[in-house]
């Protein structure tokens, strides 16, 4: 562990600060009713599977975010059978997130907090329209010094290219008290690892990690954050 002090945190925003899975579910809802198919619900646990394996290639430089918009509703109606379009479903969706989900509780009161210690960074693989959405409609780009979204810089984390974007809008700070916090051991974890910064997992789902994943710090509520960066 670092004993540093943190003076820059940059964030995750899907499953760290924006409740993913219901904005998600009910984008998905509103796409697919509004392409006449029934039940919606029977396939979302298929486009979830979809969704992750997709961003999983995103994660490995094997496709763009872009690709993602479309390309998973082009295996859902493959795979399911629909009578649909994708391009309307993936149009749907793309407005669905933007308008739907929210952020877990507790996150505004702790970036306030957070804030007054350190400066703040959002680093998100994403597409644009969607996360400049999400941003703009719950009130948290003045929290944030920078913020980079993937799609927008042509590279993706867990690979450096991004997290030298940020820290060049960000001002260059030291990486030694810089701190990354997510949820995801693939993407923000491994990501702040590989550019030798610190890393918080945010656990909030009580996964047991690999043997090979490492962190700094580990934490299952966010509340927890604010003593690792206002003492280390």
């Amino acid at each position: 562990m670092k004993q540093a002090r943190v003076t820059t945190v940059l964030f995750d925003l899907d499953h760290t600060l924006l409740d993913s899975d219901a904005s998600e579910a009910l984008a998905f809802e509103q796409a697919l009713r509004a392409a006449g198919v029934d039940e919606p619900h029977r396939h979302l646990p298929a486009h979830d599977r979809i969704n992750t394996a997709l961003w999983h290639a995103v994660e490995r430089q094997e496709i763009t975010p872009g690709q993602v918009r479309t390309t998973r509703f082009e295996q859902l109606i493959a795979e399911a059978g629909l009578d649909a379009d994708p391009t309307q479903l993936s149009d749907g969706f793309a407005l669905g997130l933007g308008q739907h989900g929210e952020l877990y509780p507790g996150v505004l009161e702790m970036l306030e907090a957070v804030a007054e210690h350190a400066s703040l960074g959002l680093v998100t693989n994403g597409l644009s329209d969607i996360q400049r959405a999400r941003i703009e409609r719950l009130g948290i780009a003045r929290y944030f010094q920078a913020v980079v979204i993937s799609a927008e810089v042509g590279c993706s984390k867990p690979f450096t290219a991004i997290f030298d974007i940020a820290f060049e809008r960000l001002r260059n700070p030291s990486k030694a008290s810089s701190l990354m916090v997510g949820d995801s051991l693939s993407s923000d974890i491994q990501g702040g690892t590989n550019y030798g910064i610190n890393t918080c997992w945010y656990n909030w789902r009580n996964t047991t990690p690999g043997e090979l994943d490492r962190f700094d710090f580990e934490i299952a509520d966010l509340d927890l954050l604010l003593p690792i960066v206002a003492t280390t």
